[in-house]
């Protein structure tokens, strides 16, 4: 990969990136940290790829093994969260509650959710980004689904 190649790859995919360590993450730090070690690990394998949509799936797989290696970390189990993070600015209220119900969700459903609906990942594509099968994937989507509704008939 040359460094041409390598920038526009980066800046196509870098914010795919971070939005999928923000959702794994939770944290906007952390996530671009997360984020900047894909990227830097796209750099370092110099692996050339023949379309887009290979690049695509190889950077979700790395962001999502790099957001698992950072929840493992020792540091983030010494961390005391922070409430007081920024949050991305939405048009208009309801996608603000909407974004703040999904984001309220268990990381098992919030992800699934995310690359299926957000990045328009089929359910088999999801299942082999995350190491599921395609019916865990279908069952944890249909999870989510109960859970925001449940959530949303409360308000």
């Amino acid at each position: 990969m040359t460094e041409k190649e390598f920038t526009a790859a980066a800046e196509q995919h870098l914010d795919m990136v971070y939005r999928i360590a923000l959702n794994c993450l939770r944290n906007p730090a952390d996530a671009e940290d997360t984020a900047q070690t894909a990227m830097l690990r796209l750099w370092r394998s110099g692996q050339a790829f023949p379309d887009d949509n290979q690049l695509r799936h190889w950077l979700v797989r790395v962001t999502v093994n790099a957001c698992k290696d950072a929840l493992r970390s020792p540091w983030r189990r010494r961390m005391v969260p922070l409430d007081d993070y920024r949050e991305p600015v939405f048009n208009t209220p309801e996608h603000q509650n909407l974004y703040a119900e999904v984001m309220a969700l268990p990381a098992k459903y919030r992800l699934p959710l995310y690359l299926y609906y957000y990045e328009g990942y089929t359910a088999a594509e999801v299942g082999e980004l995350l190491g599921l099968g395609p019916s865990t994937v279908r069952t944890r989507l249909a999870r989510a689904r109960e859970k925001l509704k449940a959530q949303l008939r409360e308000e």
